[in-house]
């Protein structure tokens, strides 16, 4: 898209400068006549085919007499001349100095072109001289035909007899050299892209029509002439590019051996190990972890095997003993154990023979829970008041609750390195432009299942329709109305650089062309040489970037057009010339929706569309689209406290001015929902455990003794792992795992103080006989109801099903190592294929799924043929004599084989590896290019020093499309430079000054084609240059096309080694700058940040459960389940296909802590019971497994699954699919593996026997 800077309105020119070029180029005939009767040719050494100017056209190009005069002697100035354009011409010649005048004022338009690669241009200038003024013209040159044009005779077809040697020597010369400006190759501008010398002989003798671009007659390059005719061909010798004399750079001469020496690029993709097996090829990696499988698993059957075998010999030996010593015990203790009694509780009943040996941190929290469960039986008014109090004033803070919707403010690090870059190109260069597209794509064929070509001639008309509407746009902002003119981008100063395929018809419906159709297919192969295909702007239009759906340069194929309208950009975001940019985009997006739907849907296309706005505005949509679920679901569940603390956070953090996002308003209600009504859960199942004829203060105290440890321990296991995911660096990620923490910690804390009020509210509800939800109502009293009492009831159905099948099948030997076998086999399966999931977040998923911006990006990723345009900035460039930077930058003759530029061209020929698409345009190039002398008719001054512009140009000719001719006004311009002004060709640090700003303000055109304005007009930051140093400056090219996620990765990283590499080697600060950058960034190091976290939110995870239990064996056993269970989670992202994000990787760190749940209450239960491990799995289960199933996973996944209602993809993906798999995950480890884990390599008990207290007093019921 940035072809819309160049104004390049004469390249195609260059095929009328062919036709006036040789001055034997004749224009269109009145009469022809195809003898050579009368013309008395004669071909031999010394003589002429062609001599002086015997007529002109009608549109003023000068006529060649068909005469074979003999050679003249030029005077010792036209000698002179001629020598400096033409050194093969020596002595006599065939042409006047009015022809050579000619030939010199046309020759012009190529040279700039050329003159980078100075064999290139010797060999191109050798062909013209010798056809012009070759003094043995006679023997190559032979009139064919000639036509009357006032009474004269003038030259209307030859054939030229030259040597294939020549033309293949002048196409190796010149096949590579690049025309920076346009990002291509000279040749597509001079040679119409040519494959060879031939095809470019083919386009310089096409014979054109009058005012068409061409040769005028038909010349016939022929290879062989007659033998009897005397005649022989041309053969000057040419030039190789890898000429020492002449050498051109690397870029335009990759063939060059100076260039061949040097290193290639270093791809950046790494040789993936794999080993093939027979028919398969596995991974190194697959291969590995599969061999370590089977040792593992054999040495773990070997070693179950023998402990099997080893424990069945000691029990038959000791089984006598075993049954009259240990009878009485085990008897006690299953009797204990049938009328469940906390384990916590021995240690206060007089009748208890066994107590808990607590750690320190654990008998204090034991103990504080104790005093503090009394004082809330005690006080349930009081403590309820106090903290829904506390969080009724933390939720005043959400009068500044404010929503970021900014996608740079929500997906970019503050210290994002991409991020600095962008800030220091918009500042020092200009802000990239806004992009609003259209496309318009044909429906597939449902029988061949390809789509008919889009280039038809009532397409054509379609988007001129399309375009009035578009241009009938009026956005009001301020009061003001705002049309696309006042704001779109305009390289050349007047007409927006609108990139559409009605840009061949000069954006005008009434362009006056005989087939549309016919017309816009020339101009997909003839776009950068015919004047009828110039865009309305003065620049070429690449085919490329207006159609999509096409392979090669099968232009005529295309099955879509693309539509791109750049409007100018501005740093201040919130200033007048970005706001009225949004307002337009706002209604050129209510257009898009309102009219041209459905008009291109009707003409049976597809229609997708999208502008700078778009996605913020999306997002801001987006944030409230769930709302009325988010409320009613939440409403539903009636869990009040998760709603206050979900508030309570929000209101926190809004109070200190940090803004909400959409990931917090839809989700953390649900996620603190599924993570903090298990606790809810659980407390009132250890109530409702504890014994009837306890008060209702003893029954709540020892209900907080005993679950209150396991609940601290998860619950600040969570908090931890939320708050790890604070570290983040994508802002939205972090946000939303600040608010999270404290969300949890605020749950977790009204849980431990309103709801245990509410819980005993409830209570002496029931003990009062009132009804539930209606307690004003009391119901009559039985002797059931007054003996059994509230909380009275057996074992429930699930405890019966753990604590009698559930266990018992899990304490199966063979059980067992089946268990153990399956689930390391899925772990070291899932560390497999987590190698294979891929870094990105794809933008679609981010976006609701009935937004049009759906359609766009599928459309973006299937028709583009050209990717994002990419930038290499350097910093700090000394532009002076003494300096070698200019030698390390450019990339013409002279320049360093391993500089910048040349080592871009050099990437751009490994598209696959470097995601580089073609060589960079080049400002120093160009600018060098324009100052040199052989330029002449670039850099040109008047006698007053002042800037003098090429003579197509005003005042040098005047300001329409009549023809120009010699000037009075510029006839005195002289050029900028001699040669001896020059240092080995490059200006002095004056020079350089001086010429620079004139450089970069000078119009192309057809007689310098290197004016800077338009293409680089902000490449260059002019700010302090005059101190020798340009601070900033950039060379523009363009990715390859980039449709996945990890092509967006790869392409940056690419870039960033590149950069590195170069900068290391030119010692210059240089670095890549592309508008996606700042949003793949994170992803460079995502596996890093990953791994990090992960290890942190463990660690973390592991330190607490050690401090609190003081058992490094339990911990080591939580720690190991934990890690098993994110690796799993892992593997089942990589079988979703789950991509690794930020988003990803912060609820794989909130997994850790979610996980926790599933093990610390099952592995404090095993710890605090007695008996053989098999017997404290089996108590473990039967006390805390039914809670797990129905208080910790049955809860979270209702809070889970609500989130498959979200119309954004992003809570599908993201939340619900991992958190579902979390929690079944959590659930199959929590209650298959880790019992069986436990009961094989589980801790010893904390069980120990105690002396009988006879004189300790129970627990007060009194107030």
């Amino acid at each position: 898209m940035d072809l819309s800077r160049r104004r390049m309105r004469l390249y195609l020119e260059f095929l009328l400068f062919i036709s006036l070029f040789q001055v034997l180029f004749i224009g269109p005939a009145v009469i022809a006549q195809t003898t050579n009767d009368g013309l008395r040719q004669r071909h031999s050494e010394g003589y002429c085919a062609m001599y002086d100017i015997c007529g002109n056209r009608s549109d003023g190009k000068v006529l060649n007499c068909p005469y074979g005069s003999q050679a003249v002697k030029p005077d010792e100035l036209l000698s002179s001349k001629i020598q400096s354009l033409c050194p093969t011409i020596t002595g006599n010649v065939c042409c006047t100095e009015a022809q050579f005048a000619t030939l010199r004022t046309q020759v012009q338009q190529a040279i700039p072109f050329l003159v980078g690669c100075p064999a290139c241009l010797r060999n191109f200038l050798n062909l013209f001289c010798e056809l012009s003024c070759s003094p043995n013209q006679s023997l190559f040159i032979n009139v064919t035909s000639v036509a009357k044009v006032k009474n004269n005779l003038t030259v209307d077809g030859i054939d030229f007899y030259i040597t294939d040697a020549f033309g293949e020597g002048l196409y190796e010369s010149c096949k590579d050299v690049k025309f920076g400006t346009m990002n291509t190759r000279a040749l597509e501008f001079i040679g119409s892209g040519a494959k060879n010398f031939k095809e470019w002989f083919a386009f310089i003798g096409r014979q054109a029509g009058l005012n068409l671009p061409g040769s005028p007659y038909a010349i016939q390059f022929q290879p062989t002439a007659p033998e009897s005719s005397g005649m022989k061909p041309m053969n000057v010798s040419t030039y190789s590019c890898g000429d020492v004399s002449l050498g051109c750079s690397c870029g335009d001469c990759p063939s060059s051996p100076v260039c061949s020496n040097t290193a290639p690029p270093l791809s950046h993709k790494g040789a993936t190990c794999s080993v093939r097996i027979g028919f398969l090829k596995a991974k190194c990696v697959d291969l590995s972890l599969a061999i370590l499988y089977v040792v593992l698993v054999s040495m773990f059957f070997g070693w179950g095997l023998f402990h099997w075998t080893r424990k069945r010999s000691r029990s038959f030996r000791m089984k006598p003993f075993l049954s009259t010593a240990d009878g009485g015990a085990s008897h006690s203790i299953s009797r204990q154990n049938a009328e469940n009694l906390p384990m916590q509780r021995l240690e206060d009943a007089n009748q208890s023979s066994t107590g808990v040996q607590l750690s320190f941190v654990q008998g204090y929290i034991s103990n504080f829970y104790r005093k503090y469960g009394l004082w809330v039986a005690r006080n349930p008014t009081l403590v309820l008041s106090l903290s829904v109090g506390m969080i009724l004033l933390l939720c005043l803070g959400l009068i500044h609750f404010k929503v970021e919707t900014r996608p740079e403010k929500l997906w970019v690090g503050p210290g994002s390195k991409a991020a600095e870059e962008k800030r220091f190109f918009d500042s020092h260069l200009a802000p990239f432009y806004r992009i609003q597209q259209l496309i318009l794509a044909t429906i597939p064929d449902a029988l061949h299942d390809k789509s008919p070509s889009i280039v038809t001639e009532e397409n054509i008309k379609l988007l001129f329709e399309i375009q009035k509407r578009i241009d009938g746009i009026r956005a009001n902002y301020s009061g003001s109305m705002i049309s696309f003119t006042d704001i779109c981008m305009k390289p050349m100063g007047q007409d927006c650089a609108t990139q559409s395929v009605i840009q061949y018809f000069k954006m005008d419906p009434s362009y006056d062309a005989d087939d549309r159709l016919e017309h816009v297919k020339y101009c997909f192969q003839h776009y950068t040489s015919a004047d009828s295909c110039m865009s309305a702007f003065k620049a070429p239009l690449d085919p490329s970037t207006v159609l999509g759906g096409f392979s090669g340069s099968n232009y005529s194929e295309a099955s879509a057009f693309i539509v791109t309208y750049p409007v100018n950009n501005a740093l201040d975001k919130e200033g007048n010339e970005t706001q009225k940019a949004v307002a337009w985009e706002k209604a050129f997006i209510q257009l898009a929706k309102d009219e041209l739907l459905p008009m291109v849907q009707s003409k049976n296309l597809t229609f997708s569309f999208s502008s700078e706005s778009s996605i913020e505005e999306e997002l801001k949509r987006e944030s409230t689209a769930d709302a009325i679920t988010i409320l009613v679901l939440l409403g539903l569940s009636g869990v009040l406290l998760v709603m206050l603390s979900v508030l309570g956070s929000v209101g926190f953090f809004s109070a200190i001015g940090v803004k909400s996002t959409l990931i917090i308003m839809e989700v953390i209600p649900f996620l603190v929902l599924a993570v903090g009504v298990d606790n809810m859960c659980i407390l009132v199942h250890a109530v409702k455990r504890q014994p009837l004829d306890l008060p209702l203060e003893g029954r709540i105290s020892n209900a907080l003794v005993e679950v209150g440890p396991s609940i601290t321990l998860a619950s600040l296991s969570e908090v931890l792992a939320f708050a790890v995911g604070s570290f983040i660096p994508m802002p939205a990620c972090r946000v939303f795992s600040m608010f999270a923490a404290l969300a949890v910690l605020l749950d977790f804390l009204l849980q431990v103080t309103a709801f245990v009020s509410l819980i005993v509210f409830d209570f002496l509800r029931a003990e009062g006989r009132r009804v539930d939800c209606f307690p004003c109502i009391k119901v009559a009293s039985t002797d059931a109801g007054s003996k059994k009492g509230v909380g009275g009831r057996k074992p429930g159905l699930l405890a019966r099903y753990m604590k009698e099948v559930h266990a018992p099948i899990l304490n199966i030997w063979g059980v067992k190592l089946l268990v153990v076998s399956a689930f390391v086999a899925f772990a070291l399966a899932s560390i497999a294929l987590s190698t294979r999931t891929e870094p990105g977040l794809d933008q679609k998923i981010v976006l609701p799924r009935d937004s049009y911006l759906q359609g766009y990006f599928n459309n973006v990723s299937e028709y583009l043929r050209i990717g994002p345009p990419l930038y290499f900035v350097v910093k700090n460039y000394n532009y002076s004599s003494d300096s070698i930077d200019t030698s390390q930058l450019c990339s013409i003759s002279q320049c360093n084989s391993d500089s910048l530029l040349n080592e871009i061209a050099r990437a751009s020929l490994t598209p696959e590896s470097s995601y580089i698409a073609k060589p960079a345009a080049s400002w120093l190039d160009d600018f060098l290019v324009w100052i040199s002398p052989e330029a002449f008719g670039c850099c040109r001054k008047f006698t007053n020093g002042s800037y003098c512009p090429p003579d197509d140009q005003p005042p040098c000719c005047a300001a329409n499309d009549s023809p120009c001719g010699l000037s009075a006004a510029c006839k005195d311009c002289t050029t900028c430079f001699h040669h001896s002004d020059l240092h080995s060709g490059r200006p002095s640090a004056a020079q350089f000054k001086e010429k620079l700003p004139w450089f970069l303000n000078a119009l192309p055109s057809a007689d310098c084609s290197k004016g800077g304005h338009g293409a680089y007009t902000s490449s260059v930051e002019l700010k302090g240059y005059e101190n020798g140093v340009i601070q900033a400056s950039s060379f523009r090219t363009y990715h390859t096309p980039l449709n996945k996620q990890i092509d967006y990765v790869n392409s940056l990283r690419a870039a960033r080694q590149f950069t590195s590499r170069v900068s290391d080697s030119l010692k210059m600060e240089i670095f890549p700058y592309s508008v996606f950058y700042m949003f793949f960034e994170q992803y460079l190091d995502i596996w890093r940040t990953a791994l990090i976290n992960l290890t942190i939110a463990i660690g973390a995870v592991f330190i607490v459960c050690l401090v609190i239990t003081c058992s490094l064996w339990s911990s080591a056993i939580i720690l190991l389940v934990l890690a098993m269970i994110v690796v799993d989670l892992m593997g089942v992202m990589a079988i979703l296909g789950i991509q690794l994000n930020a988003v990803s990787v912060v609820n794989l760190v909130m997994s850790v802590g979610i996980a926790v749940e599933f093990c610390v209450h099952i592995t404090h239960a095993f710890s605090v019971s007695s008996g053989s491990k098999d017997e404290r799995v089996k108590e473990a289960l039967g006390t805390m497994g039914s809670s797990v199933f129905s208080g910790i996973t049955l809860t979270k996944l209702v809070g889970v699954l609500v989130l498959c209602f979200s119309r954004t993809e992003v809570f599908v993906v993201y939340y619900f699919q991992m958190y579902l798999a979390l929690v079944l995950l959590g659930f199959l480890h929590g209650l298959v593996f880790l019992p069986v884990v436990l009961s094989m390599f589980g801790p010893p008990s904390r069980c120990v026997q105690v002396e009988k207290q006879e004189g300790r007093p129970p627990v007060s019921t009194q107030p």
